[in-house]
């Protein structure tokens, strides 16, 4: 888990260029485990933009060194804030949606932050 907070935050300051700080952890799915041995392989991939919220989506896959197969072992959706020098949220750069991938990740973020709200109520 820490190390795909960390992927998270790494992804999210790059967009915005300033510290950031983990707000949610919307879901995470353990797959399958890891060997001892296995070398982890994160990546992370910014979905959606809100006003200083982020969400950025983790992927966790264990690679075997000796043969560089890889499986994934775990899929993580991470909400992100943008903070500002006064360590309050801040605006965050909109992102450019360009494929049909990419709108599709978009409005899947909007669902789960919708569905993440309405539990706070």
């Amino acid at each position: 888990m820490s190390l795909v907070d960390k992927c998270a935050a790494i992804v999210a300051m790059r967009h915005a260029r300033t510290e950031v700080t983990t707000a949610s952890f919307d879901t995470v799915d353990f797959l399958s485990g890891i060997r001892a041995g296995d070398i982890m392989v994160l990546s992370g991939r910014l979905n959606a933009v809100f006003k200083s919220s982020m969400e950025i989506e983790v992927e966790v896959r264990a690679e075997n060194p000796f043969t560089g197969e890889r499986r994934l072992t775990t899929r993580a959706f991470v909400t992100m804030v943008a903070l500002g020098p006064d360590l309050r949220p801040q605006r965050v750069p909109e992102v450019e949606i360009v494929t049909e991938i990419e709108r599709a990740r978009e409005a899947a973020a909007r669902e789960r932050r919708r569905l993440r709200l309405a539990r706070r109520t």
